[in-house]
């Protein structure tokens, strides 16, 4: 007998061996060596100090921020130690003379260490855009009508409470109350915030150009336009047709970006005739916003409106320039044919 034979005969004898019917390749085997896991990769968190741009004086260390922070989710940190500064009062800025950050920058894409410094600048007490509406676009209504009516100590007491004769100056005053009317309704505002120191210098202008306007409009002596009914007819007829597209503009810029949404296009005409504009200006609105008070001017023939119109160009060729260079700027396949305000011109 073989050797080997005989001890695997003496094991299973004595209880050691494989149980009957089962061979030499059912042994049980070693269990494989565990492989160890690989430890998961800790977060970097990010180092926050703030900074008054003016004194540099330390305002507020942040500290495990994490990367993907925006900079209204800083602004909100921010508040629970400063609850005076809130954020929409909020500049925070890479540079103390630079641009104010976007509430959506994200901390990690900005050009920062893991310790990043931003200045704050305070941007003092903020009013809703509903109560900017109240007082800047609602009041010249109010402050048209007291002349309209002619209430007393404004044109004599003969004249207390009479009104115009005139056929056209109740055009007008359907206009005043058409673009008081429709700002809000195309704009969709309710959210934002304008400093409050801002509403004395705006409701300086546009109250003190309205109770011009409206005293000559409505004073006794008011004399029609010269080509009479024709000429309220054509000035009429292009306010009607600039207040349609400024409101058809409003509407394609507010449905260009969906609620909640932060991307940044390029506004584009749609099937709207109104918006084919865009072919030609970056800022339509304004053009049209232009087209309706020279509209206006000619239909009342009136110097101080003719003046307003001229200080609202020249303004909002301002405006218009600086968002043609953002746009210029943040999209290099923006359309090279587009002039700011006034197509081919400027």
């Amino acid at each position: 007998m073989d050797l080997s034979v005989s001890l695997v005969a003496r094991e299973a004898s004595q209880g050691h061996g494989p149980s009957p019917g089962v061979g030499l390749n059912s042994l049980p085997r070693p269990a494989p060596p565990k492989v160890a896991k690989k430890p998961k990769k800790g977060v970097l968190f990010f180092e926050v100090e703030i900074l008054d741009a003016k004194t540099r004086e330390k305002l507020c260390f942040l500290d495990k921020v994490e990367p993907h922070a925006t900079i209204a989710e800083i602004k909100n940190l921010f508040t629970k130690s400063h609850p005076q500064w809130y954020p929409a009062r909020q500049s925070l800025r890479l540079d103390p003379k630079g641009k104010s950050l976007k509430d959506e920058d994200v901390l990690q894409k900005l050009p920062v260490g893991t310790t990043a410094t931003l200045y704050f600048r305070d941007l003092g007490a903020q009013i809703s855009w509903v109560t900017v509406f109240l007082t800047e676009y609602a009041g010249p209504l109010f402050i048209y009508l007291l002349f309209y009516f002619r209430v007393p100590f404004i044109y004599g007491h003969k004249y207390d409470f009479t009104s115009s004769r005139h056929t056209v100056v109740r055009f007008i005053l359907a206009g005043f109350d058409q673009k008081s009317s429709c700002f809000p309704n195309a704009s969709g505002f309710s959210h934002g915030t304008m400093p409050l120191r801002n509403i004395f210098k705006n409701c300086t202008y546009y109250w003190g150009f309205a109770a011009w306007m409206a005293y000559y409009i409505n004073h006794p002596l008011y004399t029609p336009p010269t080509y009479g009914a024709q000429q309220v007819k054509l000035a009429l007829a292009i306010f009607v047709i600039c207040q349609l597209g400024n409101f058809s503009i409003h509407m394609a810029l507010r449905d260009l970006r969906p609620a909640g949404s932060k991307t940044r296009k390029i506004p584009y005409p749609t099937k709207n005739p109104f918006t084919w504009l865009f072919l030609l200006v970056s800022c339509p609105n304004y053009t049209y916003e232009v087209g309706s008070w020279i509209g206006f001017a000619i239909m009342t023939q009136c110097l101080p409106v003719a003046l307003f119109s001229l200080v609202g160009f020249i303004q909002m060729t301002i405006w218009a320039k600086g968002k043609h260079r953002s746009y210029l700027k943040e999209f290099r396949d923006y359309p090279p044919l587009r002039m700011p305000i006034v197509p081919f011109l400027l």
